[in-house]
């Protein structure tokens, strides 16, 4: 997908800096680890699995498939490869969201041509209850925006109410978007605004009590009571300088955070969740996701290493040096 000009240099500059914790110190998977699989070099959706204790879900953004890879957080290794069926050939895979009832929520919803497809895609399909290796049927449902075609990377699937809910991306916010109350497989499915976001979102996560929303962009992240959908901001979260930060999920307890970000052999990298204790495992001193403790200023990462605040502050500079440009 298009790619803005202080982002490639953020991934020149960062990609080393945000590291997960090693398998041998991860017995339960939720500590963060490095995806292994060489076949997973796009990861931009990210999904813990309720049914299987220290799974995630994840895919590749595009150029790869209808593929749905199942990773050990504890190895990082792969467990299982879903193949879909019943529907087309994916575009732009953003997000994957676990639904009530075990059911994954796979949103095929970017748009490389920075908002103009007159409608994208969202699949859903039954978890297997055995990881290995399956083919599996999905349904297809067709999806438009009340107002116009938009670009979107992230999608939340209320875990009580199963409805589906995109965010929309754009570099000075975008919008929470409420789809119908179901999904239907024939006819389209019009999504509307109800809330601002204000974040360029990448992507965004439910708590698995339905009552916390994490958004997360390429260089920070906000924190939002769910508030029935009427968005409440809480603060920010501490979110790790990846080199391409693309996605985020809860862990199936709804204690921490991992934050996940493309390219081969990536990283996801954990924090403590909002209001979860500030000396849980891996995420270190002062790696509270708590918004209205962490440090930093604005709605940037909580940096703590003095590098990454230079890197921070050269992709700053670049970031206006490519809006003049543009505007030139």
């Amino acid at each position: 997908m298009r790619r803005p000009f202080a982002l490639l240099a953020a991934i020149l500059l960062t990609a080393a800096l945000a590291v997960p914790a090693s398998a041998a110190d991860n017995d339960d998977g939720d500590e963060g680890f490095t995806i292994n699989d060489p076949r997973i070099t796009e990861s931009s959706g990210l999904a813990a699995s309720r049914q299987h204790p220290g799974v995630y879900w994840t895919h590749n953004d595009s150029d790869d498939g209808p593929y749905l890879y199942a990773v050990d957080g504890s190895t990082g290794d792969t467990v299982a490869r879903l193949t879909l069926t019943g529907v087309g050939t994916p575009r732009d895979v953003e997000a994957i969201s676990v639904g009530p009832g075990n059911r994954l929520f796979v949103a095929d919803v970017g748009d490389n041509l920075g908002g103009t497809w007159p409608y994208v895609w969202i699949y859903e399909l039954p978890e297997p209850q055995r990881l290995q290796d399956a083919t599996v049927r999905a349904t297809q449902y067709v999806v438009k925006y009340a107002d116009g075609p938009r670009d979107a990377e992230a999608m939340v699937v209320h875990p009580r109410t199963g409805r589906v809910y995109l965010i929309d991306k754009h570099e000075d916010g975008g919008h929470l978007y409420e789809g119908p109350e179901k999904l239907s497989p024939s006819g389209d499915n019009v999504f509307k605004p109800i809330a601002p976001v204000e974040l360029w979102a990448t992507d965004a996560a439910l708590s698995p009590d339905g009552q916390d929303l994490a958004v997360r962009g390429y260089f920070g992240g906000i924190h939002y009571a769910w508030n029935g959908g009427k968005l409440k901001r809480e603060g920010r979260l501490s979110v790790p300088l990846q080199g391409q930060g693309e996605s985020v999920t809860y862990s199936a307890d709804g204690s921490r955070l991992l934050f996940g970000s493309e390219g081969e052999q990536s990283g996801v990298v954990s924090r403590p969740a909002p209001g979860a204790d500030e000396d849980a495992s891996s995420g270190g001193p002062g790696s509270r996701a708590d918004g209205k403790g962490a440090a930093g200023g604005g709605d940037g990462d909580s940096v703590k290493v003095g590098g990454a605040v230079v890197v921070a502050v050269v992709v700053a500079a670049l970031f206006g040096l490519g809006r003049r440009r543009r505007k030139g």
